[in-house]
């Protein structure tokens, strides 16, 4: 299996970091190829704008979906995405490794997806859901966040963390098409013992080796809409 872990940390030294290199070191040992794209170490430029086209199909008003794909039939994307999309395109499993940033991802990580999540390559037209062009992909969050785990779920004071991050879990991950996993958390890092962080490693071990029995997140199958995306009756949405 091919892996790519986008890691989006800023401190090499982080309990985030550490988690990247466990990962790496324990997929190799289970025999698997891994790629690391380290956006900080690589100073990622993480702003869509005219820039990244050298040759635009139209000139006088930038629609960025459109000149991505004018980009990639005429061969002109950006050197730094087209080697992050050649990534993307070897990965079996797709892992984005980061800290929780206002309920959200970190902006470098955000404008990774805006940049490399091409339009006629990841999704675009009716690909996306279970017909994305990145179906037949697995993909998964893990993380670290400052909050205890019993202020997440619910009732709690945050609510439950899956809907917190549905925009990256459904609205860029399932959306392209991506089989998405039930992300792991890291909770609390910055308060706990030692012996709870080589507990949390000892847990992400657990849930790397058992990758192929995580249960996967629900997402919507266009086969329950129709042509306008209606929902058909006696269909489930979700």
């Amino acid at each position: 299996m091919n892996v790519l872990i986008v890691h989006a940390h800023p401190e090499p030294q982080s309990f985030c970091t550490a988690m990247k290199d466990r990962m790496v070191h324990l997929f190799e040992s289970m025999g698997h190829t891994v790629a690391v794209s380290d956006l900080y170490a690589k100073s990622f430029n993480p702003v869509a704008s005219a820039s990244d086209f050298s040759d635009r199909s139209n000139r006088d008003y930038l629609v960025y979906a459109l000149e991505q794909r004018h980009a990639t039939k005429t061969g002109t994307l950006s050197d730094d995405i087209a080697a992050e999309l050649d990534l993307l395109k070897q990965a079996d499993l797709l892992i984005l490794n980061f800290p929780i940033y206002w309920f959200s991802l970190p902006a470098i990580l955000k404008g990774w997806i805006d940049r490399v999540f091409l339009s006629g390559v990841v999704y675009g037209g009716r690909n996306f859901y279970d017909r994305g062009l990145m179906r037949g992909k697995r993909a998964m969050l893990t993380f670290t966040l400052g909050g205890r785990e019993h202020m997440f779920g619910p009732g709690s004071v945050h609510g439950p963390l899956n809907d917190l991050l549905k925009p990256v879990l459904q609205g860029s991950l399932g959306y392209a098409g991506f089989e998405v996993l039930e992300p792991f958390a890291a909770y609390h890092v910055p308060y706990i013992s030692d012996e709870a962080r080589q507990q949390t490693m000892l847990d992400l071990d657990v849930c790397i080796r058992g990758l192929d029995h995580r249960v996967s997140l629900p997402m919507p199958s266009l086969d329950h809409f129709d042509a306008q995306m209606n929902p058909i009756a006696g269909k489930p949405t979700a």
